[in-house]
């Protein structure tokens, strides 16, 4: 009973603190660059406004542009699900697989493009049109490195994995580790639309890709979509230190005290895995579109070479 309230309390942090992470990058991202930013809470100011704003939908729009919100809301939201946090086990760790993960993810991206190309917006289906372009290289670049990650283990299951690692911590010593490690992060700043892929903060429709999609909407759908990509964001974060650097989880054996150090220590990681993606946000401009897809294949090449190094060695 004790480690279910616990899992459940896994996913409310990632749920309440998805866009506390969005805020912290950017502010971090505004230190580097010598400007004081908004505020970390910032975020959560948007959403309390948009809550509170009325909506203004299209007459051109369909039941689909009303019920996306709902859609990759819940996708997301149940991918949250899956992942362990600060303790060795997930509220769904029996059908906590990678490919779960990655086709909740890829029902989120699909609802969203058909949204933006739904109210007929010449913005909206630019944005769209760029999104499936780029997922194109970017989903089978996540599988492969997913593969990459899990090929020793012989199972795909998340959880299971992550314990593997906790109790290998010799995989820190291999070069392959940090071949995957690379490929990883190329692909963790491809799907959650940070630069140099997508600028998250542009206001210019003509660069934008995942905001192009949500020009239309407005008010309680508008906050949905927005906590939905925090959502999508955190999760990955996540699931990049499940996989990666999972060192520090607690068991469900642990005290109360070994459970608060493990929060600490993955928040620790996941403000260090956010200040590096501020850092490359500061240090590189926004790619050309058609370059991303070189990106991608530096990524599934480092995983295909992390692969074949596993099987020579």
């Amino acid at each position: 009973m004790m480690t279910a309230f616990v899992n459940v309390l896994q996913v409310l942090l990632l749920l309440v603190f998805a866009p506390a992470l969005q805020g912290v990058i950017k502010k971090c991202k505004s230190w580097l660059q010598g400007r004081t930013g908004p505020s970390v809470w910032q975020p959560y100011r948007d959403a309390w406004k948009y809550l509170h704003k009325d909506e203004i939908v299209s007459e051109h729009a369909s039941p689909i542009f009303l019920i996306t919100p709902y859609i990759v809301f819940a996708a997301t939201a149940t991918a949250v699900t899956l992942v362990p946090v600060f303790l060795d086990s997930s509220l769904l760790a029996s059908t906590s697989t990678l490919l779960l993960a990655v086709y909740l993810l890829g029902l989120a991206r699909f609802f969203t493009a058909l949204s933006g190309i739904d109210t007929g917006s010449s913005f909206g289906a630019m944005a769209s049109s760029r999104d499936m372009f780029v997922s194109l290289p970017a989903e089978p670049a996540l599988f492969l490195t997913l593969l990459a990650l899990v090929l020793s283990d012989h199972t795909l299951n998340i959880v299971t994995v992550t314990a593997h690692t906790i109790l290998h911590p010799g995989i820190l010593l291999s070069p392959v580790f940090y071949l995957v490690l690379l490929a990883f992060f190329l692909v963790l700043l491809t799907e959650t639309g940070r630069l140099p892929v997508d600028n998250p903060d542009t206001h210019l429709e003509l660069t934008m890709i995942h905001e192009g999609m949500l020009l239309e909407y407005s008010g309680k759908r508008l906050a949905l979509m927005m906590w939905s990509a925090e959502l999508k964001q955190i999760f990955l974060y996540t699931l990049f230190i499940d996989l990666c650097v999972p060192w520090g989880m607690a068991d469900d054996r642990a005290t109360p005290l070994r459970l608060l150090l493990g929060v600490a220590l993955f928040f620790i990681k996941l403000l260090f895995v956010g200040l590096v993606v501020a850092f490359v946000e500061m240090s590189y401009a926004k790619i050309r579109l058609f370059r991303v897809p070189r990106l991608l294949a530096a990524a599934m090449t480092l995983s295909l070479i992390a692969i074949v190094a596993q099987y020579l060695l």
